[in-house]
């Protein structure tokens, strides 16, 4: 799955080296934390959150059990 998600946002982004994919068990399901470039978040989350949402269904339809599913978009910290 994060594989996946890393795939769909490098090929969105401006700054795909940037492009950093986490995956977290918890009870409730997967937790999937997407990181990009601060410069890069409106085009991950797109007009009105259609992109996002989009992945999140995307994670959804690949999902091969029952339980759900989460998609996270934060900004990456700039390396100092």
């Amino acid at each position: 799955m994060s594989e996946l998600v890393r795939y769909i946002a490098q090929n969105l982004v401006d700054q795909p080296d940037q492009v950093c994919v986490d995956m977290r068990e918890a009870e409730e399901g997967l937790t999937c934390e997407l990181r990009v470039a601060q410069e890069d978040i409106g085009k991950v989350i797109g007009k009105q959150g259609r992109t996002a949402k989009a992945i999140r269904a995307i994670m959804a339809a690949a999902q091969t059990d029952d339980r759900r599913a989460r998609l996270e978009i934060a900004e990456k910290a700039a390396a100092n």
